[in-house]
């Protein structure tokens, strides 16, 4: 079935929901393991630096918002690990999910009507179309 599952999540109760379903999916397979992965948004990044107190503060403040998530999978016992990775999100989740040929693909929705998605971009929505394997998009 599916052994490497990407879960991308962001901190938000989308991700939590994600975190629901990437929990069923890995029990499917006892040898599933769902990597978690958390983008440190570029335009955010340099907002958090200056306001961090030192690097440690900032690394603290991340895992932070991996909490809810992190406290799922131990909850459940399921095998998962985390990448923490920079960039614009949409596209540094596709190279990513391409480059360790990733079994399926899990994101939150956060549920932005047809204009601001039209508008703003949807990074679930640019995963769907450029991840080369599965994706599962939570509502």
């Amino acid at each position: 079935m599916y052994a490497h599952i990407l879960l991308a999540v962001d901190g938000s109760e989308h991700s939590v929901r994600a975190t629901n379903e990437a929990i069923k999916m890995a029990r499917l397979n006892e040898e599933s393991k769902i990597e978690v992965i958390f983008v440190a948004d570029f335009s955010k990044v340099k907002d958090d630096v200056l306001h961090a107190e030192g690097k440690e503060a900032l690394e603290i403040a991340r895992r932070k918002k991996l909490s809810a998530v992190e406290e799922k999978l131990e909850e459940a016992n399921v095998s998962y690990y985390v990448t923490i990775l920079k960039g614009d999100p949409g596209p540094v989740i596709v190279d990513h999910a391409n480059k360790q040929n990733v079994d399926l693909t899990i994101i939150g929705s956060r549920g932005l009507n047809s204009l601001q998605e039209m508008v703003l971009g949807s990074v679930s929505h640019k995963i769907a179309k450029r991840v080369q394997s599965p994706v599962m998009i939570v509502k």
